[in-house]
């Protein structure tokens, strides 16, 4: 926690802990420490949790959000704001942090929940093509008129769940389903089955868009194992939440093919991306999707009792274990080499440093135990 400026500092190395920049503050990483230190308190963790959750709300609400034009600011430097984006993803996750605390009893911000959905609702979404928008500038003009995207969308699902689950209003349920109707059952329908991470501004697939940053930290060309794998677990939480005869068969589709062609047999690990093939276009291993796989493994293994999905659970858990793990901290390694090796180069962003598909994961494994 920072004690200064308020927040977190999320720029610390795997490798032996140290902070390499004390001062960025980005939003996506602020919300994501909220939902983590809200899901430890639900879990009867320490005693810090709360407090350390509600440190990040009070940044959020005070430091975060913009008063003069509304919604949430996309990146600070202490408490100055250095980039005035509203960002999809970023008030999906401010949504996901609200949810969560309200579920553990932190913050009183069920108010928050509710004026974050608005700002969704009122300046992102698109009736007519049944998905979110993307970015927008602080004045709420398109800041990207021709793009749309699938990763913004996944995260306004999950988000919309957990205010489901948080507050028992259906309009977030019924959001979240039309989402996942769009992005995870129609649009792949266009396709070749799978998830398709690029669309124009009508909603056709872009199978152009960067082409030439094939490793792009958001937003890269080429179908993301780790987002099927995500979407695979959502659609498993859908499928407890609403009736829909599609959710499980389309979950069960994205893991097989995640599993197929995305699990390197060789080596081990996810591929960050492969092609309409299935070969393998950027072949280095991010944790996160491996840490997406436990989750989504152990929610299909939960709800069939299907012995395959556990034995992938325990598979790419030896992986993460042996390959992503710095025992000496803690703490899972951000990326690894193609070899399973850590990975030279050090991402310096503080875009994804919190922890959250980690915790997730566990919160995620935790809760298909109790459901076997």
């Amino acid at each position: 926690m920072d004690t200064h400026f308020g927040g977190y500092i999320t720029q610390v190395s795997d490798r032996d802990g140290a902070i390499y920049d004390s001062r960025t503050k980005h939003l996506v990483p602020t919300a994501r420490f909220v939902f983590a230190f809200s899901i430890g308190a639900l879990l009867d963790g320490p005693v810090w949790c709360e407090p350390a959750a509600e440190h990040g709300l009070s940044y959020l609400r005070n430091v975060a959000y913009d008063e003069e034009h509304g919604g949430y600011s996309w990146l600070f430097e202490g408490r100055n704001v250095t980039d005035e984006t509203r960002s999809t993803y970023g008030h999906a996750f401010v949504l996901l942090a609200y949810a969560t605390a309200t579920r553990a009893g932190i913050g009183d911000v069920e108010d928050d929940i509710r004026e974050t959905f608005d700002i969704l609702d009122e300046r992102f979404w698109e009736e007519e093509h049944g998905a979110f928008a993307s970015n927008r500038t602080a004045e709420w003009d398109p800041a990207e008129p021709d793009y749309r995207g699938q990763n913004a969308n996944m995260h306004s699902c999950e988000a919309l769940l957990a205010a489901y689950e948080a507050t028992g209003e259906e309009r977030y349920l019924s959001r979240a389903v039309t989402v996942a109707e769009t992005i995870a059952r129609d649009k792949p329908d266009e396709a070749d089955g799978l998830l398709c991470e690029h669309f124009t501004s009508d909603w056709e697939i872009d199978w152009e868009y960067n082409r030439d940053q094939k490793a792009d930290l958001f937003r890269p060309w080429g179908y993301q194992p780790g987002h099927m794998l995500e979407w695979a677990k959502l659609l498993v939480r859908l499928h407890h939440h609403h009736d829909g005869n599609w959710y499980l068969d389309r979950a069960k589709r994205f893991f097989d093919a995640s599993v197929t062609d995305g699990w390197d047999d060789e080596r081990g690990g996810f591929y960050y991306t492969i092609d309409r093939d299935g070969a393998p276009i950027v072949d280095a291993k991010y944790t996160w999707a491996l840490e997406e796989g436990l989750g989504a493994a152990a929610r299909l293994g939960a709800v069939t009792n299907d012995d395959r999905y556990w034995e992938w659970f325990d598979r790419i858990h030896a992986y993460l274990h042996e390959n992503a793990t710095n025992h000496s901290l803690g703490i899972r390694y951000e990326r690894l080499t193609p070899d399973g090796e850590i990975h030279p180069t050090i991402d310096e962003t503080p875009k994804v440093k919190s922890g959250y598909h980690h915790v997730n994961a566990c919160y995620e494994v935790l809760e298909s135990l109790d459901a076997v």
